[in-house]
């Protein structure tokens, strides 16, 4: 089959940083689904595990932690998914990834396709969506019932991926939502996804959202810069609020008060947390993909795919990761087609 890999970890600049290469078709069993990938797309994930380091493969490895596509083959412990379904996941980190015509993935991360969309479509969303559904639903004292009627959510990084879902959800739960973006474009592009508010993450967060009204904020997801806000924030958050947090800091940080006299509290969200140690709850993320699919197709959740580049070889996947590293991106960019 055909794949795109690497053996060596480089500057994506260098043409041998990522290559079409040949591998053999993989065989599934147990829990595994064969599926033939239609369309993937690239996310922070793939350029941090590529940036440049030592380490030498001794066979290609291959990233790529989004895909939709249909089941081929099926193990023999499978029970929810059959050959020819389309499905749509974002795979596990600790096993080959999805830049290749065929792919092994557990059913228990995998849900049905939206119907409403197509593949490159479908291919934008589950690690965004999983990540802003864990981190809003699962790892805060939300629910998307409504359970943030009266309360505010900040949103640092509106426009990226994880920002894009995290805008509407919050929307669903009944947040008034601030978002940040610095340009005309991802500031409408926060509009369009429902965000109330709209402030500049280039300046001081603080006299922006007290001139829009807010003087403290019930929630916030940083999903830009842990180290930059973290002492804002622990200012800005309301007592006993809460805040979400998807980037590792740099540095040490102080996480005594503020955060500690207003009893805060600070949550991590690893999206691949529980493919990864093969938590009880494994299968969760399964259900949070048949539910982004319903939301979808019901027209209360919006796709965020705004750019595709086809086919899927070397050359597309290393301007698809020159564009992530570029910072300027806005929604999803993804990549379809052999």
């Amino acid at each position: 089959m055909k794949a795109v890999g690497l053996t060596r970890y480089l500057p994506i600049d260098d043409p041998q940083s990522l290559q079409d290469v040949e591998l053999p078709k993989p065989t599934p069993t147990g829990h595994d689904l064969l599926v033939r990938v239609e369309a993937v797309s690239v996310n922070p994930v793939d350029t941090k595990v590529r940036s440049p380091k030592p380490q030498v493969e001794a066979h290609p490895r291959v990233l790529g932690y989004d895909a939709a596509g249909v089941v081929e083959a099926v193990g023999e412990a499978v029970t929810r998914f059959k050959p020819g379904d389309p499905v749509y996941y974002a795979g596990d980190v600790t096993r080959p990834g999805t830049n290749a015509q065929f792919h092994l993935v557990d059913e228990r991360i995998v849900g049905r396709k939206p119907a409403s969309l197509d593949f490159a479509q479908a291919a934008a969303l589950p690690l965004t969506a999983i990540t802003a559904w864990e981190l809003l639903f699962d790892r805060m004292p939300y629910a998307i019932d409504g359970s943030g009627d009266g309360k505010s959510l900040l949103v640092i990084g509106g426009a990226g991926g994880v920002g894009s879902i995290a805008i509407q959800l919050g929307k669903l739960a009944g947040f008034t939502v601030i978002a940040t973006a610095s340009r005309a474009e991802t500031i409408d592009w926060c509009r369009s996804l429902g965000a109330d508010h709209v402030v500049s993450h280039r300046e001081a967060l603080t006299p922006q959202l007290k001139a829009s009204g807010f003087d403290a904020v019930d929630a916030a997801l940083n999903l830009a810069d842990t180290d930059r806000y973290w002492t804002e924030l622990g200012e800005l958050l309301a007592p006993l609020g809460h805040l979400g947090l998807i980037v590792e800091p740099r540095g040490e940080l102080k996480i005594g008060d503020p955060y500690k006299a207003k009893s805060i509290g600070i949550h991590w969200e690893m999206m691949f947390a529980r493919p990864r140690f093969r938590t009880a709850d494994m299968a969760e993320q399964g259900r949070i993909l048949t539910r982004v699919a319903e939301l979808v197709d019901a027209g209360r959740l919006r796709g965020t795919l705004t750019d595709t580049l086809s086919p899927i070889n070397a050359a597309n996947l290393r301007e698809a990761h020159r564009r992530l590293e570029s910072g300027t991106g806005i929604g999803k960019l993804v990549l379809a087609g052999w």
